[in-house]
């Protein structure tokens, strides 16, 4: 024979003998429990168990709370409570320019820069508020142009190979 099939052999044997394992109490060498087993069983016990708990640790993490600690995953109500944090801080932000431009007027008047008479306090209000910048947006030559492509291309798509995928025709 040669010495592959010998080792293979060997191997097959040890795998497949039976061995004993025994608990023994130390103090009376009693026998407290004894268990026949073959390597290729522990094998087999060992890799179920790990199958087993890892599929356990899989359901308990994605079908439970737990999964809110893995990194990159945030819950919808933490979702919703950040954006009303971001609405209430855009407002009090709004609210504060506008008490800071109120109150920079109060000293104009107070430091004698300004007259009564032309202090009116919705004026000053409503210089406060942001006026949005009036952009173009008309649309440019380049733009219009590349619509008018895309617009070609919905009417005439390309014809598809048949894995699936599109042949380019302007090669």
């Amino acid at each position: 024979m040669s010495k592959k099939r010998l080792k293979r052999r060997k191997i097959k044997e040890n795998l497949f003998n039976k061995r004993r394992l025994i608990i023994l109490n130390e103090d009376t060498f009693e026998e407290t429990f004894s268990l026949k087993l073959t390597l290729m069983n522990v094998f087999v016990v060992a890799t179920l168990g790990a199958i087993i708990i890892t599929i356990i640790t899989t359901f308990v993490i994605a079908f439970t709370p737990l999964r809110e600690f893995i990194p990159g995953y945030y819950s919808s109500k933490l979702k919703k409570d950040a954006m009303g944090l971001a609405l209430k801080s855009d407002s009090l932000s709004r609210a504060l320019k506008k008490n800071e431009a109120y109150i920079q007027s109060i000293q104009k008047v107070l430091t004698g820069e300004l007259e009564y008479a032309k202090f009116n306090k919705d004026s000053i209000l409503s210089a406060a508020d942001e006026v949005p910048s009036q952009a173009d947006l008309s649309a440019s030559k380049q733009e219009l142009e590349l619509r008018e492509q895309v617009a070609k291309e919905e009417k005439n798509p390309l014809p598809t190979s048949p894995k699936g995928r599109r042949q380019d025709t302007k090669k």
